[in-house]
Formats: C-alpha cells, structure tokens, sequence
C-alpha cells in the first residue's frame, strides 16, 4: 500500500512537472538565421500544441499558415519556433502581436560571420517527429552569447505554487483535526454505547433464559 501510494505521489509530481515545462516561459540565447510563413497540416497527434484555429492564422481545420523562425545556438545547433498568437486560450499570455513578433525576427536576422545574438522567450517542446515547435512569445537583443537571463516568471509562479501547496496542507490539516476527527470521536464513542447496550441486552437475555431454564427444572424435579 506504501508502494502504491508512493508511485501515485510520483506519477502526479512527473505530470505537474512536464505541465510547468511547457506552459511555463523560457529563454533561449541564439542567432536568427531566417524567418518565414510555411502552410502546415495540423493533425490530431499534434493539435495539442497548436493554437486554436481562431487565434492563429488558420486557413482550415487541419492546414494552416503559420509563422515559423529559425535560429542556431552559440554552439551551432540549431532550432526553429513556430510564431502563433495565443489569444484569449491556453496557456494565458494573450499574444496577438505574432505579425510584429515576425518582423523584429526577420529584422534581428544576421550571419555567422557577424551574429547579433537574441533572446527567444518561448514556450513549449519541440519535437521533430509530430512536427511540434515551441511558440515564440518574445524576441530581444542582447549583447552576447553569454548573457544570464534570470526566469522571473517561472521563479514567482513555483514559489506561488509552493505557497499555495503549503497553506493548502496546513488548511486540510486543520480541517481533519477540526472536522473530521472530531466526527470521529464521535462515532467510534456512539458505536462503543451501541455495543455497550448490546452486551447489557445480551446479558439480561441470558439471565432470563436461564430464569426460565431453571423453572422448567424445577417443575422436572416435582414430577
């Protein structure tokens, strides 16, 4: 039962965990290389990490025009975003500057020889295989590769779910030691004077059964 409840403690952690990692906003230090809108089919193995067709640039229900950015890493590896706007849907940055997004992209575009590094804040997994790309929310120059981005977002929502986890625990104790117990004192106390009167009438019927057992002896003894 330890075992059972340990591995539903963990399964629960490993899906907030994985949950935070998407939604949550991170920063990517890299070079724009390219910019540009590509038709895409949108399936029902992928259509999770797209936006809602009305708050992107939808052309049907499974093909879309959408906004894609390339970029490399300081080290070469390279990455590309998809560039949709959010809307009013989840996750809530309530983006709806994606076509001015694409042009400071395409304006902070540069070449190996002569980089201007940017800083790509984006939500999101990018997955080769069902063709998922992270979203990007945020471009920004920066003065080199080697910049710290401190996640003040990430920091201020785990700390506010950490907070909330722990009042969330202290009010549960308190209404077990409030409520709950309680209730049942209460109940283990009604059933112990259930099986008190139980025992009485249990004794009082043995009494008067050997009463009248012993009448019936007696009239025995008579004849």
């Amino acid at each position: 039962m330890n075992k059972l409840k340990w591995s539903l403690r963990l399964t629960v952690l490993l899906i907030v965990g994985l949950f935070l990692h998407y939604t949550l906003p991170q920063h990517d230090i890299v070079r724009i290389t390219n910019t540009y809108n590509r038709l895409t089919t949108v399936g029902s193995e992928n259509s999770w990490a797209y936006a809602s067709p009305d708050s992107g640039t939808a052309e049907s229900g499974t093909t879309r025009d959408i906004r894609f950015i390339e970029a490399a890493y300081p080290d070469g590896s390279v990455i590309v975003y998809r560039n949709e706007d959010t809307g009013w849907v989840w996750p809530p940055y309530f983006k709806y500057d994606s076509s001015n997004l694409q042009a400071q992209a395409g304006n902070l575009k540069s070449l190996a020889s002569a980089p201007t590094w940017v800083s790509v804040t984006h939500y999101g997994w990018r997955f080769a295989f069902l063709s998922i790309y992270p979203n990007a929310i945020g471009v920004k120059e920066v003065a080199s590769p080697d910049v710290r981005i401190i996640p003040y977002v990430p920091i201020i929502v785990l700390l506010l779910l950490a907070f909330g986890y722990v009042m969330l625990r202290r009010m549960w104790a308190q209404f077990l030691e409030r409520t709950v117990e309680p209730a049942m004192a209460e109940v283990e106390e009604t059933w112990d004077g259930v099986e008190a009167r139980a025992d009485l009438a249990s004794t009082k019927a043995k009494g008067v059964m050997g009463r009248i057992g012993a009448w019936f002896g007696s009239w025995r003894a008579k004849k």
